[in-house]
């Protein structure tokens, strides 16, 4: 009788594939990632700031949400740029920490409706926002400059000093006006 010999099949774990198509992702690949997920961040930003410019009771702090607003409609048309410059559709991913700001400025609105420290629970959520996107747009800049994409690197930095002056407009709107109009109608 002949022996019969199994023949055997050298199969990867799903664990070992996984890590070897891990082990495969470069900077370009973070950056595309990082840049999808800014994409998505900026156009919920779109749909948050007509609400939030609505939900203000200070017109000035209205007028700062509506200014952003066109803003962040050209951030968008640099996003849009970029993603045309790498060969990619420009297309976000969901951002969980995006989101999770925004639901805290909807809560806010809920939560404040009406009450003396509305506009500054609005205007602190506005810069968390701002300090979200200072830090992508700070680390997308510098990944471009590394990449040897310079003129993505130019548009990302337009976009890193815009998000830098609003955030600045915003304290000095804290300090100046919302934050002690919270506390007068507060002793009122």
């Amino acid at each position: 009788m002949a022996k019969r010999t199994k023949k055997r099949t050298t199969r990867k774990s799903p664990a070992r594939s996984t890590r070897s198509r891990q082990a495969q992702k470069t900077l370009n690949d973070l950056f595309v990632e990082t840049l999808k997920d800014i994409y998505f961040a900026e156009n919920k930003i779109i749909k948050t700031l007509p609400k939030m410019a609505k939900a203000a009771q200070s017109k000035d702090l209205a007028a700062a949400f509506n200014k952003h607003l066109r803003e962040t409609q050209g951030q968008v048309k640099r996003l849009d740029q970029i993603f045309g410059m790498l060969g990619k559709p420009a297309r976000g991913k969901p951002c969980e920490a995006i989101n999770g700001i925004a639901d805290e400025g909807a809560e806010i609105m809920k939560e404040f409706k009406g009450a003396p420290a509305l506009d500054a629970g609005l205007l602190a959520a506005a810069q968390a926002v701002e300090h979200y996107e200072i830090s992508r747009y700070g680390t997308l800049r510098t990944w471009a400059e590394e990449l040897g994409m310079p003129e993505a690197a130019r548009l990302l930095q337009a976009t890193l000093d815009e998000e830098e002056a609003t955030d600045h407009a915003l304290t000095e709107l804290a300090i100046s006006v919302i934050n002690l109009e919270a506390e007068q109608r507060q002793a009122a």
